[in-house]
C-alpha cells in the first residue's frame, strides 16, 4: 500500500483483518481441512521396494537451495515433482537410468522457485487488460492515456483502469475536469495505485448520484472544492458510493484474469502467491469467495493453475465455515476499533485460522502487536504465525517486538521506491530515517521475515525486490535510503523463499530446494554467484515447477 493515502500525523492505518486457508497448486488438491492442509496424492515411491529412478537430473550449475543444511550444489534429481537428491553430479546421477531427462544448467544460477507474499491476483489480471497509469509521471500523459482508451471504447462502456501515483508528477491530485473534455459520453473510474482512492469523471459522478448534496459515508471522502462540489476523488468506503454502478466483471473475464496473471507471475520466476483477492474499502467482501468458487476450483478441475495460490478472505466472512463461533456480530468494518480487532482476532483463535492484519504506520503496528500479544497471553503458545502486512513505519522498539512475539512481518521492498520522498514529506527527516522499512531491524530481532509485491499496487517482480532490498536505492537517489537497513542477498533470497513459505504454513513443502519438496526453481540469466550478491542483478531464463518447465 503506498504511503499518500495512509499516513495521518500520528500514522495510523490498519487496513483489513483476513484468515487463510492454503488452498490451491497446480498438481494437488488441498484438503480444506481448517487446522491443517495436506498434498494429495503423496508420491507413493517410498513404499515401493523397487529403486527409485529419477524423471529428471538437473545438473551443471549453482544451485542456491535456501536449506542451511545445504546451501549450495550444482545438480539435483527430481521424481514424480519432487526433490530426490542434491549434490554434486556423481551423487546425484546414481538416481538416472534410461528415460531420465537430462538438463545441463551451463553454470547458471538457479534459486526455489520465489514465493510473493502478497498479492491481489485477478484484480492484477484484470488490470493487465485495463487502462495502465503505473509510471505516469505528467499530467499530459494521464490525460493522453484516457484520450486513447475512449477513442478505443464503445459510446457509454465504462473506462477502466489505475495505478495512478500523483506524487510522480509533484502531488497534485487528479480532477475531474482533467478528463470531461475527452469524456463526454462514457463514465470513468481510475483507481489510485494503493487501491483506497480513485478518480471518477462527471458522467460517472452524475450515473451514482453523487453530487454536492451527498454526505460523506462513514470511513470515506468525497473530495469537494472550496464551494463543496465533488472534485471526482472518492477515498476508502466512499468507492461505496459508486462501484455498484461498475458492470461486474464477469465469470469469464475473471478466469481470463487468471491466466494472464499466472503467466505473467511465472515470467517473473514467481511460482507461489498469497492471494489477499479483490477486497478492498469499498467492495464487497464476498468477492473473494466468488472468486474461489467461479475462477480457483474451475482452473484447478481444468488443469489451469499453473502456480500455487494460498487464499486469504476477509475475517468477516469466517462465519460460513464456523457455525459454533459465539461472536457473530464482530465483522470488523470498522477495523480502525482497538475492541473489533481483539475481539476477531480472539475469536479466529477457537477455528484454528491463521491471521493477517494489515497495517502501515507506527501506531497501528503498535495497536496490531498489543492486540496480538493480548491474545496470546489469554490462550497461551502456539503455532500461531501471526502476520502484519505492510508493516512500513515501525516506532521504536516495534522491530523488536515482532521478534520477540515471533509475528511475521510480510514487506514489500519495492514500495520504498516511491516512498522515499513522500515519507521525508509526510513524517519528517528524522522519523523518516528511523521509522521507514526497517528490515535489517525486523531480521536482526528474529522476526520472521517475507517478502511479496502486493500486486498490482506495484509490479510482481521479486528479483526487482530483492535488489531494492540490497540497495534501497530510490529513483535520482545517489545514496541509500538508510543504508543500515539495507540486506544482504541471502537473506533477501530468503525473505522471498523459505521464509515467506514459513510465513503461510507451507514450508514442509516449498520455499527450499530439499530432499522431498516440490521442485519449484527458477534458472536465472547470471553464471556468477559472486556478481549477483554484489550488484543483485539478474533476469529469469526459465521457471519450472513440480520439475516442469513452466516458463518460457
Amino acid at each position: 500500500m503506498n504511503l499518500y493515502t495512509l499516513i495521518s500525523a500520528s500514522v495510523v492505518v490498519v487496513l483489513a483483518i483476513f484468515f487463510s486457508l492454503p488452498l490451491l497448486n497446480p498438481t494437488y488438491w488441498l484438503s480444506l481441512n481448517l487446522k491443517s492442509w495436506l498434498w494429495i496424492p503423496i508420491p507413493s515411491s517410498s513404499l515401493s521396494s523397487s529403486p527409485v529412478i529419477a524423471d529428471l537430473v538437473v545438473r551443471n550449475g549453482v544451485i542456491y537451495t535456501s536449506d542451511e543444511s545445504l546451501p549450495f550444489a550444482d545438480s539435483m534429481a527430481i521424481h514424480n515433482g519432487r526433490i530426490l537428491r542434491l549434490g554434486n553430479f556423481s551423487f546425484v546421477q546414481e538416481l538416472a537410468a534410461d528415460g531420465t531427462e537430462e538438463l545441463d544448467l551451463g553454470g547458471k544460477v538457479v534459486v526455489p522457485g520465489f514465493i510473493d507474499s502478497h498479492v491481489h491476483l485477478i484484480y492484477a489480471g484484470l488490470q493487465m487488460a485495463r487502462v495502465e497509469l503505473h509510471g505516469i509521471n505528467k499530467k499530459d500523459e494521464f490525460v493522453r492515456k484516457i484520450k486513447e482508451a475512449v477513442r478505443n471504447a464503445k459510446e457509454g462502456s465504462w473506462i477502466l483502469g489505475g495505478g495512478w501515483n500523483n506524487d510522480l508528477w509533484g502531488g497534485e491530485l487528479p480532477l475531474a475536469s482533467w478528463i470531461d473534455d475527452i469524456t463526454p459520453y462514457n463514465p470513468v473510474w481510475l483507481n489510485r495505485m494503493d487501491g483506497h482512492m480513485g478518480l471518477a469523471n462527471s458522467v460517472a459522478l452524475k450515473l451514482s448520484g453523487i453530487s454536492n448534496l451527498t454526505k460523506d459515508p462513514e470511513g470515506g471522502t468525497i473530495v469537494r472544492t472550496v464551494d463543496g462540489e465533488p472534485t471526482g476523488l472518492l477515498i476508502d468506503s466512499a468507492m461505496k458510493l459508486l462501484l455498484p454502478y461498475i458492470p461486474e466483471d464477469t465469470v469469464n473475464e475473471r478466469r481470463e484474469a487468471l491466466v494472464g496473471a499466472t503467466n505473467h507471475a511465472l515470467m517473473r520466476g514467481v511460482t507461489t502467491v498469497v492471494d489477499f483477492g479483490r477486497y478492498y474499502p469499498g467492495v464487497s467482501a464476498e468477492l473473494p469467495w466468488e472468486d474461489f468458487s467461479d475462477v480457483y476450483q474451475w482452473a484447478d478441475a481444468s488443469k489451469k493453475m499453473m502456480i500455487r495460490v494460498c487464499l486469504f478472505f476477509p475475517m468477516e466472512t469466517w462465519l460460513r465455515l464456523h457455525p459454533y463461533a459465539d461472536e457473530p456480530h464482530n465483522y470488523g468494518l470498522q477495523v480502525t476499533e482497538s475492541e473489533i480487532l481483539y475481539n476477531i482476532t480472539m475469536a479466529s483463535e477457537k477455528s484454528g485460522l491463521q491471521v493477517a492484519i494489515h497495517a502501515i504506520g507506527d501506531r497501528a503496528n503498535d495497536l496490531i502487536l498489543d492486540i496480538y500479544e493480548s491474545v496470546v497471553s489469554t490462550n497461551g503458545m502456539r503455532d500461531r504465525r501471526f502476520r502484519i502486512e505492510h508493516a512500513q513505519h515501525l516506532a521504536p522498539g516495534a522491530a523488536a517486538r515482532f521478534g520477540r512475539q515471533g509475528i511475521v512481518a510480510s514487506v514489500q521492498p519495492l514500495h520504498l521506491l516511491g516512498d522515499a520522498d513522500t515519507a521525508t514529506k509526510k513524517l519528517g527527516t528524522d522519523r523518516a530515517q528511523k521509522e521507514s522499512y526497517l528490515f535489517r531491524s525486523l531480521l536482526a530481532s528474529n522476526a520472521p521475515l517475507a517478502f511479496g509485491s502486493d500486486w498490482p499496487v506495484v509490479d510482481i517482480n521479486p528479483l526487482g525486490g530483492i535488489k531494492t532490498a540490497m540497495k534501497r536505492l530510490p529513483p535520482g537517489w545517489d545514496d541509500a535510503w538508510i543504508p543500515s537497513e539495507c540486506l544482504t542477498l541471502n537473506d533477501s533470497l530468503k525473505a522471498h523463499t523459505i521464509s515467506a513459505a514459513r510465513a503461510c504454513f507451507l514450508d514442509n513443502d516449498l520455499g527450499s530446494l530439499s530432499p522431498g519438496k516440490l521442485a519449484d526453481f527458477v534458472i536465472l540469466s547470471t553464471d556468477s554467484w559472486d556478481d549477483f550478491a554484489a550488484e543483485g542483478s539478474a533476469s529469469v531464463e526459465a521457471t519450472y515447477v513440480s520439475g516442469v518447465r513452466a516458463y518460457p
